[in-house]
Protein backbone atom coordinates (compact mmCIF):
# COMPACT_ATOMS: atom_id res chain seq x y z
CA UNK A 1 0.00 0.00 0.00
CA UNK A 2 1.35 3.44 -0.93
CA UNK A 3 2.11 5.91 1.82
CA UNK A 4 -0.46 8.61 2.65
CA UNK A 5 0.13 11.28 0.00
CA UNK A 6 -1.61 13.94 2.12
CA UNK A 7 0.67 13.43 5.13
CA UNK A 8 3.99 12.99 3.33
CA UNK A 9 6.04 15.35 1.19
CA UNK A 10 6.67 14.59 -2.45
CA UNK A 11 10.17 14.36 -3.87
CA UNK A 12 11.11 16.17 -7.06
CA UNK A 13 14.14 14.22 -8.28
CA UNK A 14 16.47 16.40 -10.37
CA UNK A 15 19.13 14.51 -12.31
CA UNK A 16 22.47 15.95 -13.33
CA UNK A 17 21.38 16.63 -16.91
CA UNK A 18 18.04 18.22 -15.91
CA UNK A 19 19.13 21.61 -14.62
CA UNK A 20 16.49 23.80 -16.26
CA UNK A 21 14.98 26.44 -14.01
CA UNK A 22 11.74 25.97 -15.94
CA UNK A 23 11.56 22.23 -15.25
CA UNK A 24 8.08 20.72 -15.15
CA UNK A 25 9.20 18.74 -12.08
CA UNK A 26 9.81 21.96 -10.16
CA UNK A 27 6.51 23.44 -11.32
CA UNK A 28 4.66 20.35 -10.05
CA UNK A 29 5.68 20.63 -6.38
CA UNK A 30 4.80 22.80 -3.38
CA UNK A 31 7.89 24.71 -2.25
CA UNK A 32 6.72 24.82 1.35
CA UNK A 33 5.94 21.11 1.73
CA UNK A 34 7.82 19.14 -0.92
CA UNK A 35 11.54 18.63 -1.35
CA UNK A 36 13.95 18.69 -4.29
CA UNK A 37 16.40 15.78 -4.21
CA UNK A 38 19.72 15.87 -6.06
CA UNK A 39 22.25 13.07 -5.80
CA UNK A 40 25.91 12.90 -6.77
CA UNK A 41 27.12 9.31 -7.06
CA UNK A 42 30.46 7.76 -7.87
CA UNK A 43 28.56 5.08 -9.75
CA UNK A 44 27.52 7.55 -12.46
CA UNK A 45 31.17 8.62 -12.86
CA UNK A 46 32.46 5.05 -13.06
CA UNK A 47 29.66 3.47 -15.11
CA UNK A 48 32.11 4.21 -17.91
CA UNK A 49 35.72 5.32 -17.29
CA UNK A 50 34.68 8.95 -17.36
CA UNK A 51 36.84 11.93 -18.37
CA UNK A 52 37.52 14.06 -15.31
CA UNK A 53 36.25 17.21 -16.99
CA UNK A 54 32.93 15.49 -17.68
CA UNK A 55 32.62 14.52 -14.02
CA UNK A 56 33.55 18.05 -12.96
CA UNK A 57 31.13 19.70 -15.38
CA UNK A 58 28.13 17.70 -14.16
CA UNK A 59 28.97 18.23 -10.49
CA UNK A 60 29.75 21.94 -10.81
CA UNK A 61 26.55 22.60 -12.75
CA UNK A 62 24.54 20.57 -10.23
CA UNK A 63 25.95 22.45 -7.26
CA UNK A 64 25.29 25.82 -8.86
CA UNK A 65 21.73 24.68 -9.54
CA UNK A 66 21.42 23.64 -5.90
CA UNK A 67 22.39 27.14 -4.79
CA UNK A 68 19.85 28.71 -7.15
CA UNK A 69 17.11 26.41 -5.84
CA UNK A 70 17.87 27.35 -2.26
CA UNK A 71 17.87 31.01 -3.17
CA UNK A 72 14.43 30.58 -4.71
CA UNK A 73 13.04 29.07 -1.53
CA UNK A 74 13.01 25.37 -2.48
CA UNK A 75 13.75 22.76 0.16
CA UNK A 76 16.78 20.92 -1.21
CA UNK A 77 18.14 17.55 -0.08
CA UNK A 78 21.54 17.31 -1.75
CA UNK A 79 23.80 14.27 -1.49
CA UNK A 80 27.39 15.00 -2.54
CA UNK A 81 30.24 12.65 -3.33
CA UNK A 82 31.92 13.41 -0.01
CA UNK A 83 28.73 12.44 1.86
CA UNK A 84 27.98 9.12 0.15
CA UNK A 85 29.26 6.96 -2.70
CA UNK A 86 26.11 4.92 -3.28
CA UNK A 87 24.58 4.42 -6.70
CA UNK A 88 21.69 6.54 -7.90
CA UNK A 89 19.02 3.97 -7.06
CA UNK A 90 20.40 3.60 -3.53
CA UNK A 91 20.40 7.38 -3.17
CA UNK A 92 16.75 7.59 -4.24
CA UNK A 93 15.82 4.85 -1.79
CA UNK A 94 17.60 6.66 1.05
CA UNK A 95 15.90 9.97 0.21
CA UNK A 96 12.47 8.31 0.19
CA UNK A 97 13.20 6.94 3.65
CA UNK A 98 14.54 10.22 5.06
CA UNK A 99 11.45 12.15 4.00
CA UNK A 100 8.91 9.33 4.28
CA UNK A 101 7.87 10.42 0.79
CA UNK A 102 4.69 9.14 -0.82
CA UNK A 103 5.59 10.11 -4.39
CA UNK A 104 8.63 10.78 -6.55
CA UNK A 105 8.26 13.23 -9.43
CA UNK A 106 10.86 13.45 -12.17
CA UNK A 107 11.37 14.38 -15.79
CA UNK A 108 11.98 11.67 -18.35
CA UNK A 109 15.56 10.50 -17.82
CA UNK A 110 18.14 10.84 -20.57
CA UNK A 111 19.25 7.24 -20.22
CA UNK A 112 17.26 4.01 -20.28
CA UNK A 113 19.42 2.46 -17.55
CA UNK A 114 18.81 5.38 -15.20
CA UNK A 115 15.06 5.46 -15.82
CA UNK A 116 14.77 1.74 -15.09
CA UNK A 117 16.89 1.99 -11.92
CA UNK A 118 14.76 4.79 -10.50
CA UNK A 119 11.51 2.99 -11.36
CA UNK A 120 12.75 -0.15 -9.62
CA UNK A 121 13.83 1.82 -6.54
CA UNK A 122 10.42 3.48 -6.24
CA UNK A 123 8.59 0.18 -6.69
CA UNK A 124 10.73 -1.49 -4.03
CA UNK A 125 10.01 1.40 -1.63
CA UNK A 126 6.27 1.21 -2.43
CA UNK A 127 5.99 4.82 -3.57
CA UNK A 128 4.45 6.10 -6.77
CA UNK A 129 6.65 7.51 -9.52
CA UNK A 130 5.36 10.27 -11.80
CA UNK A 131 7.47 10.73 -14.94
CA UNK A 132 6.78 14.05 -16.62
CA UNK A 133 7.40 15.08 -20.21
CA UNK A 134 10.61 17.05 -20.60
CA UNK A 135 9.46 20.27 -22.27
CA UNK A 136 13.07 21.25 -22.97
CA UNK A 137 12.78 19.28 -26.20
CA UNK A 138 10.79 20.50 -29.19
CA UNK A 139 9.49 17.02 -30.08
CA UNK A 140 7.94 14.63 -27.57
CA UNK A 141 8.74 10.93 -27.57
CA UNK A 142 5.16 10.27 -28.61
CA UNK A 143 5.42 12.85 -31.38
CA UNK A 144 8.50 11.15 -32.80
CA UNK A 145 6.80 7.76 -32.61
CA UNK A 146 3.90 9.19 -34.64
CA UNK A 147 6.40 10.51 -37.21
CA UNK A 148 8.05 7.08 -37.43
CA UNK A 149 4.86 5.03 -37.63
CA UNK A 150 4.37 3.35 -40.99
CA UNK A 151 7.73 4.50 -42.42
CA UNK A 152 9.97 1.82 -43.88
CA UNK A 153 13.00 4.01 -43.18
CA UNK A 154 13.64 6.97 -40.93
CA UNK A 155 15.54 9.85 -42.48
CA UNK A 156 16.54 12.93 -40.57
CA UNK A 157 16.04 15.21 -43.58
CA UNK A 158 12.29 14.55 -43.79
CA UNK A 159 11.88 14.80 -40.02
CA UNK A 160 13.80 18.10 -40.08
CA UNK A 161 11.57 19.59 -42.79
CA UNK A 162 8.52 18.54 -40.81
CA UNK A 163 9.86 20.31 -37.72
CA UNK A 164 10.81 23.44 -39.63
CA UNK A 165 7.20 23.73 -40.78
CA UNK A 166 5.71 22.83 -37.40
CA UNK A 167 7.82 25.31 -35.43
CA UNK A 168 7.94 27.97 -38.18
CA UNK A 169 11.74 28.14 -38.15
CA UNK A 170 13.50 29.66 -41.18
CA UNK A 171 10.27 29.70 -43.13
CA UNK A 172 8.80 32.20 -45.58
CA UNK A 173 5.14 31.33 -45.57
CA UNK A 174 4.96 27.61 -46.29
CA UNK A 175 8.32 27.56 -48.09
CA UNK A 176 11.85 27.28 -46.66
CA UNK A 177 13.81 30.51 -46.48
CA UNK A 178 15.93 30.95 -49.59
CA UNK A 179 13.95 28.29 -51.44
CA UNK A 180 16.04 25.40 -50.11
CA UNK A 181 15.71 23.17 -47.08
CA UNK A 182 19.35 22.17 -46.93
CA UNK A 183 22.53 24.15 -47.57
CA UNK A 184 24.85 21.29 -46.63
CA UNK A 185 26.76 21.45 -49.91
CA UNK A 186 27.71 25.06 -49.12
CA UNK A 187 29.07 24.10 -45.70
CA UNK A 188 31.87 21.66 -46.50
CA UNK A 189 34.81 23.89 -47.32
CA UNK A 190 38.34 23.04 -46.25
CA UNK A 191 40.47 25.72 -44.68
CA UNK A 192 43.11 27.42 -46.85
CA UNK A 193 46.53 25.81 -46.64
CA UNK A 194 47.72 28.82 -44.63
CA UNK A 195 45.24 27.88 -41.92
CA UNK A 196 42.32 29.71 -40.27
CA UNK A 197 42.38 33.50 -40.38
CA UNK A 198 40.81 36.03 -38.00
CA UNK A 199 39.66 33.26 -35.69
CA UNK A 200 37.63 34.66 -32.76
CA UNK A 201 38.49 33.49 -29.25
CA UNK A 202 35.57 31.89 -27.40
CA UNK A 203 34.54 33.49 -24.10
CA UNK A 204 36.24 32.26 -20.95
CA UNK A 205 34.44 30.95 -17.87
CA UNK A 206 37.07 30.85 -15.10
CA UNK A 207 36.06 28.52 -12.28
CA UNK A 208 34.54 30.27 -9.28
CA UNK A 209 34.99 29.03 -5.70
CA UNK A 210 32.24 26.41 -6.01
CA UNK A 211 33.66 25.02 -9.25
CA UNK A 212 37.19 25.05 -7.86
CA UNK A 213 35.94 22.97 -4.94
CA UNK A 214 34.54 20.45 -7.43
CA UNK A 215 37.78 20.36 -9.42
CA UNK A 216 39.75 19.64 -6.25
CA UNK A 217 37.38 16.82 -5.27
CA UNK A 218 37.50 15.26 -8.74
CA UNK A 219 41.30 15.46 -8.81
CA UNK A 220 41.47 13.73 -5.43
CA UNK A 221 38.67 11.22 -5.98
CA UNK A 222 39.35 10.16 -9.57
CA UNK A 223 43.15 10.39 -9.99
CA UNK A 224 43.30 7.42 -12.38
CA UNK A 225 40.53 8.60 -14.69
CA UNK A 226 41.44 9.99 -18.13
CA UNK A 227 41.54 13.63 -19.05
CA UNK A 228 43.11 16.83 -17.80
CA UNK A 229 41.39 19.30 -15.46
CA UNK A 230 43.69 22.28 -16.01
CA UNK A 231 41.77 23.62 -19.02
CA UNK A 232 38.28 23.31 -17.52
CA UNK A 233 36.37 26.26 -18.96
CA UNK A 234 32.73 25.25 -19.53
CA UNK A 235 29.57 27.17 -18.63
CA UNK A 236 28.03 25.85 -15.41
CA UNK A 237 25.08 28.24 -15.00
CA UNK A 238 22.28 29.46 -17.31
CA UNK A 239 23.80 32.94 -17.22
CA UNK A 240 27.12 31.62 -18.52
CA UNK A 241 25.33 29.50 -21.12
CA UNK A 242 23.57 32.59 -22.47
CA UNK A 243 26.94 34.38 -22.70
CA UNK A 244 28.32 31.44 -24.70
CA UNK A 245 25.36 31.53 -27.09
CA UNK A 246 25.44 35.30 -27.55
CA UNK A 247 29.18 35.26 -28.22
CA UNK A 248 28.79 32.53 -30.84
CA UNK A 249 25.98 34.37 -32.61
CA UNK A 250 27.91 37.63 -32.61
CA UNK A 251 31.42 36.42 -33.42
CA UNK A 252 31.45 32.90 -34.92
CA UNK A 253 28.12 32.03 -36.53
CA UNK A 254 29.02 33.87 -39.74
CA UNK A 255 32.11 31.65 -40.19
CA UNK A 256 30.57 28.48 -38.82
CA UNK A 257 28.72 27.23 -41.88
CA UNK A 258 31.41 27.22 -44.51
CA UNK A 259 34.09 25.69 -42.29
CA UNK A 260 32.02 23.51 -39.94
CA UNK A 261 33.61 20.31 -41.31
CA UNK A 262 37.19 21.62 -41.34
CA UNK A 263 39.91 20.49 -38.92
CA UNK A 264 43.22 22.08 -37.99
CA UNK A 265 46.09 21.21 -35.66
CA UNK A 266 46.00 23.08 -32.33
CA UNK A 267 42.68 24.73 -33.20
CA UNK A 268 40.11 22.58 -31.38
CA UNK A 269 37.21 25.03 -31.47
CA UNK A 270 37.43 27.01 -34.75
CA UNK A 271 33.98 28.59 -35.36
CA UNK A 272 31.93 26.01 -33.46
CA UNK A 273 29.31 27.11 -30.96
CA UNK A 274 30.48 25.10 -27.90
CA UNK A 275 26.93 25.13 -26.50
CA UNK A 276 26.21 21.38 -26.60
CA UNK A 277 27.15 21.03 -22.93
CA UNK A 278 24.74 23.82 -22.00
CA UNK A 279 21.94 22.34 -24.10
CA UNK A 280 22.42 18.79 -22.83
CA UNK A 281 22.56 19.82 -19.15
CA UNK A 282 19.45 21.99 -19.81
CA UNK A 283 21.24 25.19 -18.85
CA UNK A 284 20.14 26.58 -22.22
CA UNK A 285 16.82 26.19 -23.99
CA UNK A 286 17.19 25.16 -27.66
CA UNK A 287 14.47 27.67 -28.58
CA UNK A 288 16.81 30.46 -27.49
CA UNK A 289 19.49 29.20 -29.85
CA UNK A 290 17.08 28.80 -32.78
CA UNK A 291 15.61 32.27 -32.31
CA UNK A 292 19.00 33.92 -31.97
CA UNK A 293 20.39 32.25 -35.10
CA UNK A 294 17.37 33.07 -37.23
CA UNK A 295 17.38 36.67 -36.04
CA UNK A 296 21.06 36.97 -37.01
CA UNK A 297 20.17 35.94 -40.57
CA UNK A 298 17.17 38.25 -40.79
CA UNK A 299 19.31 41.15 -39.58
CA UNK A 300 22.03 40.36 -42.13
CA UNK A 301 24.65 39.34 -39.56
CA UNK A 302 25.14 35.81 -40.98
CA UNK A 303 24.49 34.09 -44.29
CA UNK A 304 21.57 31.72 -44.64
CA UNK A 305 23.82 28.70 -45.28
CA UNK A 306 25.59 29.17 -41.93
CA UNK A 307 22.37 29.72 -40.04
CA UNK A 308 20.58 26.77 -41.67
CA UNK A 309 23.51 24.47 -40.89
CA UNK A 310 23.44 25.47 -37.23
CA UNK A 311 19.66 25.17 -36.95
CA UNK A 312 19.74 21.74 -38.61
CA UNK A 313 22.08 20.47 -35.89
CA UNK A 314 19.65 21.52 -33.14
CA UNK A 315 16.17 21.16 -34.62
CA UNK A 316 17.17 18.30 -36.91
CA UNK A 317 19.90 16.00 -35.64
CA UNK A 318 19.53 16.62 -31.89
CA UNK A 319 15.78 15.97 -31.82
CA UNK A 320 16.06 13.11 -34.33
CA UNK A 321 18.69 11.32 -32.26
CA UNK A 322 16.58 11.52 -29.12
CA UNK A 323 13.60 10.15 -31.01
CA UNK A 324 15.59 7.22 -32.41
CA UNK A 325 17.02 6.43 -28.97
CA UNK A 326 13.69 6.15 -27.18
CA UNK A 327 11.96 4.48 -30.12
CA UNK A 328 14.46 1.62 -30.26
CA UNK A 329 15.82 1.17 -26.73
CA UNK A 330 16.89 -1.06 -25.10
CA UNK A 331 17.58 -3.25 -28.15
CA UNK A 332 19.37 -0.38 -29.90
CA UNK A 333 22.31 -0.53 -27.48
CA UNK A 334 23.06 -4.12 -28.55
CA UNK A 335 23.04 -3.64 -32.33
CA UNK A 336 26.14 -4.73 -34.24
CA UNK A 337 25.30 -4.83 -37.94
CA UNK A 338 28.76 -5.84 -39.15
CA UNK A 339 29.50 -8.17 -36.23
CA UNK A 340 32.65 -6.22 -35.32
CA UNK A 341 34.46 -7.42 -32.20
CA UNK A 342 38.03 -6.09 -32.16
CA UNK A 343 38.91 -4.54 -28.78
CA UNK A 344 39.55 -0.83 -28.48
CA UNK A 345 43.28 -0.09 -29.06
CA UNK A 346 45.13 0.99 -25.93
CA UNK A 347 46.12 4.34 -27.45
CA UNK A 348 42.50 5.50 -27.45
CA UNK A 349 43.22 6.44 -23.81
CA UNK A 350 46.53 8.17 -24.53
CA UNK A 351 46.60 9.41 -28.13
CA UNK A 352 49.99 7.71 -28.50
CA UNK A 353 49.69 6.54 -32.10
CA UNK A 354 51.68 7.24 -35.26
CA UNK A 355 48.47 8.14 -37.08
CA UNK A 356 48.65 11.89 -36.67
CA UNK A 357 44.94 12.55 -37.30
CA UNK A 358 43.96 10.20 -34.49
CA UNK A 359 46.72 11.42 -32.22
CA UNK A 360 45.57 15.03 -32.70
CA UNK A 361 41.88 14.35 -32.10
CA UNK A 362 42.38 12.01 -29.14
CA UNK A 363 44.94 14.35 -27.60
CA UNK A 364 42.52 17.26 -27.96
CA UNK A 365 39.74 15.13 -26.48
CA UNK A 366 41.80 14.18 -23.43
CA UNK A 367 42.77 17.82 -22.87
CA UNK A 368 39.37 19.47 -23.32
CA UNK A 369 36.75 16.69 -23.33
CA UNK A 370 35.74 18.07 -26.72
CA UNK A 371 35.93 17.34 -30.43
CA UNK A 372 33.58 18.68 -33.06
CA UNK A 373 31.20 16.54 -35.09
CA UNK A 374 33.51 15.79 -38.03
CA UNK A 375 36.41 14.88 -35.78
CA UNK A 376 34.12 12.42 -34.02
CA UNK A 377 32.48 11.09 -37.19
CA UNK A 378 35.15 11.11 -39.88
CA UNK A 379 38.32 10.62 -37.83
CA UNK A 380 37.36 8.53 -34.80
CA UNK A 381 34.19 6.88 -36.11
CA UNK A 382 35.70 6.22 -39.53
CA UNK A 383 38.70 4.47 -38.00
CA UNK A 384 36.48 2.47 -35.64
CA UNK A 385 34.39 1.10 -38.53
CA UNK A 386 37.34 0.34 -40.78
CA UNK A 387 39.32 -1.33 -37.97
CA UNK A 388 36.22 -3.36 -37.02
CA UNK A 389 36.20 -2.18 -33.40
CA UNK A 390 33.54 -3.55 -31.07
CA UNK A 391 30.64 -1.03 -31.12
CA UNK A 392 30.03 -1.52 -27.37
CA UNK A 393 33.62 -0.52 -26.56
CA UNK A 394 33.44 2.47 -28.91
CA UNK A 395 30.09 3.57 -27.47
CA UNK A 396 31.47 3.38 -23.93
CA UNK A 397 34.53 5.41 -24.94
CA UNK A 398 32.46 8.17 -26.57
CA UNK A 399 30.17 8.34 -23.54
CA UNK A 400 33.18 8.50 -21.24
CA UNK A 401 35.37 11.13 -22.84
CA UNK A 402 33.07 13.90 -24.12
CA UNK A 403 31.78 16.50 -21.70
CA UNK A 404 28.52 16.91 -23.65
CA UNK A 405 27.77 13.16 -23.69
CA UNK A 406 24.38 12.00 -22.45
CA UNK A 407 23.33 8.58 -23.71
CA UNK A 408 20.15 9.66 -25.54
CA UNK A 409 22.26 11.71 -27.96
CA UNK A 410 25.62 9.92 -27.79
CA UNK A 411 24.46 6.36 -28.45
CA UNK A 412 22.55 6.89 -31.73
CA UNK A 413 25.23 9.28 -32.97
CA UNK A 414 27.91 6.65 -32.33
CA UNK A 415 26.09 3.38 -33.01
CA UNK A 416 24.02 4.78 -35.86
CA UNK A 417 25.79 7.58 -37.64
CA UNK A 418 29.47 6.92 -36.88
CA UNK A 419 29.55 3.11 -36.85
CA UNK A 420 26.52 2.07 -38.95
CA UNK A 421 26.12 -0.63 -36.32
CA UNK A 422 22.35 -0.14 -36.48
CA UNK A 423 22.32 -1.25 -40.12
CA UNK A 424 20.75 1.94 -41.44
CA UNK A 425 18.22 3.13 -38.85
CA UNK A 426 20.00 6.50 -38.61
CA UNK A 427 22.04 6.76 -41.82
CA UNK A 428 21.55 5.62 -45.37
CA UNK A 429 25.14 4.38 -45.74
CA UNK A 430 28.32 3.86 -43.71
CA UNK A 431 30.21 7.15 -43.25
CA UNK A 432 33.62 5.86 -44.32
CA UNK A 433 36.48 7.41 -46.24
CA UNK A 434 40.11 6.84 -47.12
CA UNK A 435 42.92 9.00 -45.80
CA UNK A 436 42.31 11.37 -48.70
CA UNK A 437 39.29 12.84 -46.89
CA UNK A 438 41.34 13.79 -43.83
CA UNK A 439 44.07 15.17 -46.07
CA UNK A 440 41.54 17.37 -47.86
CA UNK A 441 39.70 18.62 -44.77
CA UNK A 442 42.65 19.20 -42.41
CA UNK A 443 46.37 19.67 -42.08
CA UNK A 444 46.73 16.52 -39.97
CA UNK A 445 48.51 14.59 -42.71
CA UNK A 446 51.34 17.13 -42.87
CA UNK A 447 54.27 15.67 -41.01
CA UNK A 448 52.63 12.26 -40.62
CA UNK A 449 54.89 9.41 -41.64
CA UNK A 450 52.05 7.81 -43.61
CA UNK A 451 50.95 8.86 -47.10
CA UNK A 452 47.15 8.97 -47.60
CA UNK A 453 47.54 8.45 -51.36
CA UNK A 454 49.25 5.08 -51.02
CA UNK A 455 47.09 1.96 -50.67
CA UNK A 456 49.68 -0.62 -49.61
CA UNK A 457 53.14 -0.84 -48.12
CA UNK A 458 54.66 0.43 -44.88
CA UNK A 459 54.23 4.09 -45.83
CA UNK A 460 50.60 3.74 -46.93
CA UNK A 461 48.12 5.42 -44.61
CA UNK A 462 46.51 2.69 -42.49
CA UNK A 463 43.13 4.36 -42.94
CA UNK A 464 43.46 4.13 -46.72
CA UNK A 465 44.49 0.49 -46.47
CA UNK A 466 41.61 -0.33 -44.12
CA UNK A 467 39.14 1.57 -46.29
CA UNK A 468 39.76 -0.58 -49.34
CA UNK A 469 39.88 -3.74 -47.25
CA UNK A 470 36.47 -2.86 -45.78
CA UNK A 471 34.98 -2.24 -49.23
CA UNK A 472 36.37 -5.55 -50.47
CA UNK A 473 34.95 -7.46 -47.49
CA UNK A 474 31.49 -5.91 -47.88
CA UNK A 475 31.47 -5.55 -51.67
CA UNK A 476 28.25 -7.45 -52.27
CA UNK A 477 26.13 -5.61 -49.70
CA UNK A 478 27.57 -2.17 -50.44
CA UNK A 479 27.13 -2.54 -54.20
CA UNK A 480 23.36 -2.63 -53.60
CA UNK A 481 23.50 0.78 -51.92
CA UNK A 482 23.05 3.51 -54.57
CA UNK A 483 25.33 5.84 -52.62
CA UNK A 484 28.16 3.29 -52.58
CA UNK A 485 27.83 1.64 -55.99
CA UNK A 486 30.30 3.91 -57.82
CA UNK A 487 33.17 3.34 -55.40
CA UNK A 488 32.55 -0.42 -55.52
CA UNK A 489 32.83 -0.27 -59.32
CA UNK A 490 36.23 1.41 -58.87
CA UNK A 491 37.28 -1.41 -56.56
CA UNK A 492 36.24 -4.03 -59.11
CA UNK A 493 38.58 -2.53 -61.74
CA UNK A 494 41.63 -3.66 -59.78
CA UNK A 495 43.42 -6.88 -60.61
CA UNK A 496 43.76 -9.63 -58.06
CA UNK A 497 47.40 -8.90 -57.28
CA UNK A 498 46.66 -5.25 -56.40
CA UNK A 499 43.72 -6.22 -54.21
CA UNK A 500 45.74 -8.88 -52.40
CA UNK A 501 48.58 -6.43 -51.71
CA UNK A 502 46.17 -3.88 -50.18
CA UNK A 503 44.44 -6.46 -48.01
CA UNK A 504 47.73 -7.92 -46.80
CA UNK A 505 48.99 -4.45 -45.93
CA UNK A 506 45.78 -3.67 -44.02
CA UNK A 507 45.97 -6.96 -42.13
CA UNK A 508 49.58 -6.23 -41.20
CA UNK A 509 48.50 -2.94 -39.64
CA UNK A 510 45.61 -4.51 -37.71
CA UNK A 511 48.06 -7.00 -36.22
CA UNK A 512 49.91 -4.11 -34.56
CA UNK A 513 46.89 -2.96 -32.52
CA UNK A 514 47.15 -3.70 -28.81
CA UNK A 515 43.90 -3.98 -26.89
CA UNK A 516 43.12 -1.61 -24.04
CA UNK A 517 41.57 -2.83 -20.77
CA UNK A 518 37.80 -2.95 -21.22
CA UNK A 519 37.18 -0.31 -18.54
CA UNK A 520 40.46 0.62 -16.88
CA UNK A 521 40.62 2.04 -13.41
CA UNK A 522 37.10 1.32 -12.21
CA UNK A 523 37.93 -1.55 -9.90
CA UNK A 524 39.41 0.88 -7.34
CA UNK A 525 36.76 2.45 -5.11
CA UNK A 526 37.10 6.26 -5.28
CA UNK A 527 38.02 7.99 -2.05
CA UNK A 528 36.82 11.51 -1.33
CA UNK A 529 37.66 14.26 1.11
CA UNK A 530 36.20 17.72 1.44
CA UNK A 531 38.14 20.37 -0.45
CA UNK A 532 39.76 22.98 1.77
Amino acid sequence: MHKDAQASPRIALVLGDQLSRDSAALAAIDRDRDVVVMIETAGEATHVWTHRQRIALFLAAMRHHREWLRGEGYRVDYTSLVDACAGLAEGVTAAIGRHEAAEVIMLEAGEWRVQCAIAEACAAADVSLSVLEDTHFLVTREGFARHAKGRRQLRMEYFYREQRRHHAVLMEGDQPAGGRWNFDQDNRAALPRSGPEHLPTPPAFPPDALTREVLDEVAAGFPDHPGALEDFDWPVTPEQAEVALEDFIRHRLAGFGRYQDAMWTDEPFLWHSLIATSLNLKLLDPRQALRAAEQAWREGAAELAAVEGFIRQILGWREFMRGVYWLHMPEYARLNHFGHSRPLPDWFWTGDTELRCLSEVIGQTLRYGYAHHIQRLMVLGNFAVLAELDPRAVDAWFLAVYVDAVEWVQLPNTTGMALFADGGIVGSKPYIASGAYTSRMSNYCQGCRFDPKLRSGDRACPITRLYWRFLDRHREALSRNPRMAQVIRNLDRWDGETREAIIASAEAYLATLTAAPAQPGTARRPAFSRAT
